[in-house]
């Protein structure tokens, strides 16, 4: 994994499409990220299961999506992180990937937790909206005990009444202060959840 004294730019399309628009996305941002001398990780999701809407697109799914995760890896030449939501998703992407991300909703699973642990690929936690941050030392904590030598919580806004999220920035210093490795997910922050087939949100303030 790169050291943590650069920066490190996490992006890709969110959620798998054709192999074209990956390849876009992920060839300029590499590009960008090394012209700029920033380390840069590929993510995209197989399968988005916390959709809201029926509707809405999930993505290619579990074993189609990981082969398609496995071919991007090796054109693109860089390590790629990925959503797991079951210990069984766990194990199996930790053979293709080299970060498995614990969505939100489910970052206090033990049972998740503890499979992507004994990968021992890199992991990172989205602090759940509903979790203040000085509760993260208990998943970190289920993270070292499953033999994990690599991870960090991912800082995503917390719920702020209903359809709105807010960061507070002085939790990312408290989560600091408790020895944990902290990343910013600049664009689910700014998000306006709702309850319809597409998630809307505030891209101008993505820069602040």
């Amino acid at each position: 994994m790169p050291p943590k004294t650069k920066f490190l730019l996490i992006g890709g399309p969110c959620v798998l499409e054709s192999r074209k628009t990956s390849l876009l996305i992920g060839r300029t941002l590499r590009d960008l990220c090394h012209s700029l001398g920033w380390d840069y990780v590929f993510k995209a999701s197989y399968d988005k299961a916390n959709r809201t809407a029926l509707s809405s697109p999930r993505g290619p799914g579990f074993r189609k999506g990981l082969m398609e995760l496995a071919a991007l890896r090796k054109i693109l030449n860089v390590p790629v992180l990925t959503d797991v939501h079951t210990a069984e998703e766990a194990r199996a992407a930790g053979k293709v990937v080299d970060i498995l991300q614990i969505p939100a909703f489910l970052c206090r699973q033990t049972d998740l937790l503890l499979a992507a642990a004994k990968t021992k690929r890199a992991v990172s936690v989205k602090k759940g909206q509903f979790l203040a941050p000085s509760a993260v030392s208990s998943i970190m904590e289920k993270l070292r005990r499953g033999g994990c030598k690599k991870a960090w919580i991912t800082e995503r806004g917390t719920s702020f009444g209903h359809g709105d999220l807010v960061v507070d920035m002085r939790g990312l210093v408290t989560m600091k202060e408790q020895g944990h490795q902290v990343i910013f997910d600049a664009t689910h922050s700014v998000q306006r959840p709702t309850g319809e087939a597409i998630t809307r949100g505030e891209a101008r303030f993505i820069p602040a």
